[in-house]
């Protein structure tokens, strides 16, 4: 069979990159600016690669609109390290043992809620588990705890495809955590809303390898004594994410995808495009029951979007006609199982209409 001429990755990560942001780093992987070295080579301490960084920083800042009171930290581990990195930073201001508050909407809430009680008392305020994580639980149901450090929540969950369509207001004593990992900058955000929003880059920013963390600056007094000098924010926010050798090449990257979505016109085009996609992806899903998403409409999620066919025999011929037509990832995640198409920044509008192309033609529409 001949190769599909054109790709679409919808995997939900590591995940597609602009083709534009590729190309440049392809043109500037032997050497940069002039510099003789590759960025990869380069000394993080160097000028080459501060100008890099400080660039990144800048460029990140315009496009979430981050107050000066907050620190953008570039750091490593992923999300599933910040799971712990968080609490080792933000309980040491409590009375021992402290107490986190949670909303469990889905699997990477719930991979939050197992870590956090390493350190700390947990309490579930909310959970939508009972109705297979379909949605957000409403905040008047929520059973907060009057003294908690703070409040985490994940407001897109990759796996289960739920996505906060609201800013919990639960006053300024605690601060909310939010893991945007898989949404951020597709959407229009109000930074000082949160104490902390952190994010894996490996969905919508870049290569795996590097986290983001915006925190606010009167939060980095409260770690605990035992963390870890080079996961500890203040120490890390002292010099500049440059504590010890951060992820150069990725945060490389994601200047230059910061770059490109500022050219493209900011969170609020990409925002934009971004609803369009999903409303042309949903349409094709809810056109019949031969395919099948989950999740209450009002918090769907616009990046990752899962759905299941009716006959589930059929599961492994879509996924094999799917490739064949050069649409690549569509497998869902193995612990819900079905398919997920993840439509991020990257993914062009016609990415999106191959896909929905695709969806009708195998439901015999």
């Amino acid at each position: 069979m001949a190769q599909p001429t054109q790709i679409f990755n919808f995997s939900a990560g590591p995940a597609v990159l602009p083709r534009e942001v590729l190309q440049q780093a392809a043109a500037e992987m032997l050497d940069w600016h002039g510099s003789g070295m590759s960025v990869m080579e380069m000394s993080h301490r160097g000028p080459e690669f501060i100008s890099i960084y400080q660039q990144a920083e800048s460029d990140l800042r315009e496009l979430l609109a981050v107050p000066p009171n907050y620190r953008i930290l570039f750091m490593q581990g992923g999300g599933l390290a910040q799971n712990a990195i968080i609490p080792l930073n933000l309980v040491g201001c409590c009375p021992q043992p402290a107490t986190i508050d949670f909303i469990h909407t889905g699997s990477w809430s719930g991979k939050s809620i197992k870590e956090a009680k390493r350190y700390a008392n947990v309490n579930v305020a909310a959970s939508s588990e009972a109705n297979g994580f379909n949605g957000v639980p409403p905040q008047e149901s929520w059973r907060l705890t009057s003294h908690a450090a703070y409040l985490h929540i994940c407001t897109n969950e990759t796996i289960d495809g739920v996505e906060y369509d609201f800013v919990p207001d639960i006053g300024p004593r605690t601060p909310i955590v939010a893991d945007m990992s898989s949404h951020i900058l597709s959407r229009a955000i109000d930074v000082s809303k949160y104490g902390v929003i952190f994010a894996g880059a490996q969905k919508n920013i870049g290569p795996a390898g590097l986290t983001l963390v915006i925190v606010r600056e009167d939060l980095l007094e409260d770690a605990l004594p035992i963390c870890p000098s080079a996961f500890h924010w203040k120490t890390v926010a002292e010099h500049d994410s440059m504590f010890n050798t951060p992820p150069t090449y990725a945060i490389y990257i994601a200047g230059l995808v910061f770059a490109h979505l500022k050219k493209q016109g900011g969170v609020a085009a990409m925002e934009q495009r971004n609803i369009e996609k999903a409303r042309l992806l949903y349409e094709a899903l809810d056109a019949d029951d031969f395919y099948q998403n989950r999740v209450a409409p009002a918090y769907r999620s616009r990046m990752n979007v899962p759905f299941f066919l009716r006959d589930e025999s059929l599961n492994d011929k879509f996924l094999a006609g799917a490739k064949a037509r050069g649409l690549l990832q569509l497998k869902g995640h193995k612990s819900v199982g079905g398919m997920r198409a993840s439509i991020y920044n990257a993914m062009p509008l016609e990415g999106v209409q191959a896909l929905v192309d695709y969806l009708n033609e195998f439901a015999g529409r």
